[in-house]
Formats: C-alpha cells, sequence, structure tokens
C-alpha cells in the first residue's frame, strides 16, 4: 500500500479528520491531503510523530514485507552500537510473532538470537568500562574484578569455570541429530581441543574427515593440535609442516599454520603465515581475520605504531572492499587504531 493511502486509513482508525491530524503535526490540513492523494510526501521528520500519533512503528507505516523488516533490523543493528529501549521491544515483539509461525521460524529466531546478543554486547561493554573503573580505583577488591573477567571475556584461573563440558554435550548432540552436517562436529571438536580431551576429539575429527565436505586442510589441522593436546609438539609440528608443504599456496592452510603458531607463542612465524594467507586469499571483499591477528601480536609486543598501521590496511579493507561507511565494525576499527595510537606516544 502506498505511503498516503496507508496515511488515510490510520486516520480514519484513529476517528481523526484531515484537520485534526495536521493540527497534531502543525500543519495544515492541504497538507495531509495532498499526502493521502500522492501529491506530495510527507518529510521524512514527520515519521516518528506520525508513527507516534497512530501507535505504531515507523516501518508498519510502509507496509513493508516480512523479508524487509528482517533486513532493516538485522541491517541497524549492524550499524549502532546500542538500540533504543524502545526500538529493542519493538524488535523484540515483532521476531517473537514471527518465530511462532512455521514460514518465518527460522530466520526470525536467527534475528531473535541476534538481538539478544547485540543487547547483551552492548551492556557487557558498559559493564566492563564500569568494572575497570571500580578495579583502578580498588585494586585489591574481588567483587569487580570477577565481573571484569565475566564481561570482557578475560581468563579465570578456575577450571571448573573455564572448562566447555556444557558446550560438548549440545555440539554433541548436534552431530548426533545432524550426522552429515560439518560444522558441529568443528565446534564440538573446538571445545574438546579446549579442554585437552584428545581422545574424544580424535575420535570425532575421524567421523568428520569422513563427510564428503569436510575439508581436508581443516582435518590436518586438527590432528596437529590433537597431538599438541597430547603433549607431542614434535608430532604436531610435523604435521603442519607436511601439511604446508602439500598445500603451498592455499590460503586456508597458511591460515590454520598462523592459528597453529599463534597458538604457541611463535610471533614471528605466525606473522609471516598469516601475511602469506591473506596474499594468497582470492575471494573478494576478503575477511579481516589475519590483519587483526597480526595487530593484535603487535599490541602484545607492545609496538602500538605497527598495530595503528595495521588497523590502517583493516580500515581500508572495510571501506574499499566492503563499502562500510559508518558499520559498527568500521568504527570500532578507528577507534581501535586511535587507541593504539595514544599508546604509541
Amino acid at each position: 500500500m502506498e505511503l498516503g493511502k496507508k496515511i488515510r486509513q490510520l486516520r480514519f482508525k484513529a476517528g481523526l479528520t484531515q484537520e485534526q491530524l495536521g493540527e497534531q503535526l502543525g500543519i495544515g490540513a492541504q497538507s495531509v491531503s495532498k499526502w493521502e492523494n500522492g501529491v506530495s510526501m510527507p518529510d521524512i521528520t514527520a515519521l516518528p510523530q506520525l508513527a507516534e500519533i497512530f501507535g505504531i512503528s515507523i516501518d508498519d507505516l510502509f507496509d513493508l514485507t516480512a523479508e524487509q523488516r528482517f533486513n532493516r533490523i538485522e541491517n541497524r543493528m549492524d550499524m549502532e552500537d546500542e538500540l533504543p529501549q524502545d526500538v529493542f521491544w519493538e524488535y523484540e515483539e515483532f521476531l517473537r510473532g514471527k518465530a511462532a509461525s512455521d514460514e518465518y521460524k527460522q530466520r526470525a529466531t536467527d534475528l531473535l538470537a541476534y538481538l539478544y546478543w547485540h543487547r547483551m554486547e552492548t551492556y557487557a561493554r558498559k559493564a566492563a568500562r564500569s568494572a575497570k573503573e571500580s578495579v583502578r580505583m580498588a585494586p585489591g577488591v574481588k567483587n569487580n574484578q570477577w565481573i571484569l573477567i565475566k564481561a570482557a571475556g578475560h581468563a579465570c584461573w578456575d577450571w571448573n569455570l573455564n572448562n566447555h563440558a556444557d558446550a560438548v554435550d549440545f555440539w554433541r548432540e548436534m552431530v548426533q541429530a545432524a550426522p552429515e552436517e560439518r560444522l558441529p562436529y568443528m565446534y564440538l571438536v573446538d571445545n574438546l581441543l579446549a579442554d585437552h580431551r584428545a581422545d574424544e576429539a580424535e575420535e570425532a575429527v575421524g567421523r568428520f574427515s569422513r563427510l564428503k565436505d569436510a575439508n581436508p586442510v581443516m582435518v590436518e589441522a586438527y590432528r596437529a593440535h590433537i597431538a599438541l593436546a597430547r603433549f607431542d609438539e614434535p608430532a604436531a609440528d610435523r604435521i603442519i609442516s607436511e601439511m604446508l608443504e602439500k598445500h603451498p599456496d592455499d590460503s586456508a592452510a597458511l591460515f590454520e599454520a598462523a592459528q597453529y603458531y599463534a597458538g604457541k607463542g611463535d610471533y614471528d612465524r605466525t606473522i609471516e603465515m598469516y601475511e602469506r594467507s591473506f596474499e594468497k586469499e582470492t575471494r573478494r571483499p576478503r575477511f579481516t581475520d589475519e590483519l587483526m591477528a597480526i595487530a593484535d601480536i603487535y599490541q602484545i609486543r607492545k609496538d602500538y605504531r605497527k598495530a595503528a598501521e595495521t588497523y590502517d590496511r583493516i580500515i581500508d579493507l572495510l571501506q574499499n572492499e566492503w563499502g562500510m561507511t559508518e558499520d559498527t565494525v568500521l568504527k570500532d576499527a578507528q577507534e581501535k587504531k586511535a587507541r593504539l595510537l595514544e599508546l604509541a606516544r
């Protein structure tokens, strides 16, 4: 339905004359008439007030399809660090309604998870900022140190808090429910390796390797990490070396080698492998993973100038390959570069 017809329909439903609607908007009845007859369109600044008068969302003024609304919700979360409370509630209500239908259940549920994660990240950043400030004021008090660990993902010594038993059980359930899907196997192996559960990881990798779409590079990389989980570093090094001999120009193999060397703290080799992986990547647009990791290593080494220079490359990639202009990811990269430059002074 055209916007003018929608305004007329909503005006009738609200029991308002053109004059009464115009008075609430601070305009004449003639302007309302022009909107309703398609002669002119409301100024964009009038849309929030129109939505408020009719008790609907701005999206409802345009009769967007469900998929269009899904895309608008996703794009807004991509663009903004924090959603206003009323917008969050509006999106939650819409998505929960659509998740109850068979037609939109998967898409709406995906976006509900994103919506809650987006809110969680918003408050986690706030919690981390407040906790850091509190720790600076009272470094010997444990309460806010604990909040900082949870909010910012800092390491925690306690094994009972660090183990991944629940995650392993969930992904094992997913593997059993969808034995031909590769991703559940990969997440299962990731969590098993994080806990040094090498025998179980080896069994899962064996099943993963028999899938039609299993990446042989990942199979070899997992076997190297299984050897590390058994504290057999020479065997792990040998597996990675053989993988690189077989796939010298494969971006994925180079990336996994970089991951391996990073885990061992061999940062010179790590940077070399990440740079080669980034150079050999044929996809466009490219992802920022390699560059982000390189920047992290320079930061670890307190070479803040080189870390900032690497963020220049990240920003260039986001702008020129991804076409980003105001996205949250781009703003985060720009802010991180600024913080690194401050540290470099």
